[in-house]
């Protein structure tokens, strides 16, 4: 498995910027997908964006699509959320998640395929 700590949130106003971390240890991260989920009062958990275990190939949720881009540096075992445009409704607990299984061409969207949590980081964003 993977041990997975995420960074960067706080705080913001509507419009504003904000990038989340996400530090990685085991070595099995580079042969992984991963993915970014948010969870937000009284919703379930939702994903966010996604990115294959090469880093070639990403894909987004339609309501941040535009605004928000997942990156990875598997020297470094890190994968980052780039969140520009915030609104309000982006506020939640957003998680990181490492893949169940290598390889994959394509992040998958569903919890399930993933095994590896991080503990979560806030974000607020107000209006």
């Amino acid at each position: 498995q993977v041990q997975l700590v995420e960074s960067g949130g706080g705080l913001v106003q509507a419009g504003d910027s904000l990038r989340l971390s996400c530090a990685a240890s085991g070595r099995t991260f580079s042969s992984v997908a991963m993915g970014w989920f948010r969870q937000a009062p009284g919703k379930e958990r939702e994903f966010v964006a996604g990115i294959n275990w090469s880093g070639a190939n990403t894909r987004s949720a339609d309501s941040v699509k535009g605004r928000f881009t997942i990156s990875r540096d598997n020297a470094k075992n890190t994968v980052n959320l780039q969140m520009n445009s915030l609104k309000p409704e982006d506020t939640a607990v957003y998680y990181c998640a490492a893949d169940r299984s290598k390889f994959r061409l394509v992040a998958v969207t569903s919890t399930s395929s993933y095994d590896s949590w991080g503990q979560g980081i806030q974000v607020t964003v107000s209006s």
